[in-house]
């Protein structure tokens, strides 16, 4: 059972609401390019937890096996 990449940016995006999302994924790999200003501050560990916690629900459950993330602040990607 998979998720749709869709279902996966609206939870990324329910957890950490100024987040611009794009998922791509073919049902078993997926990839997150997440920016935030959530993320200023924080080192890339503390990043990706916080994407994780947001994917954390559907990676227990099975549906999201393996997630590559790029998170950024909006001043990192001008």
């Amino acid at each position: 059972m998979s998720i749709s990449n869709e279902a996966v940016a609206k939870m990324v995006q329910d957890h950490i609401p100024d987040a611009q999302v794009t998922i791509s994924g073919d049902g078993y790999k997926y990839e997150a390019d997440v920016i935030s200003e959530a993320f200023a501050g924080l080192n890339t560990l503390k990043r990706h937890q916080l994407v994780y916690a947001a994917v954390n629900d559907a990676i227990t459950a099975g549906q999201l096996h393996a997630l590559t993330i790029r998170a950024k602040t909006p001043a990192e990607t001008a």
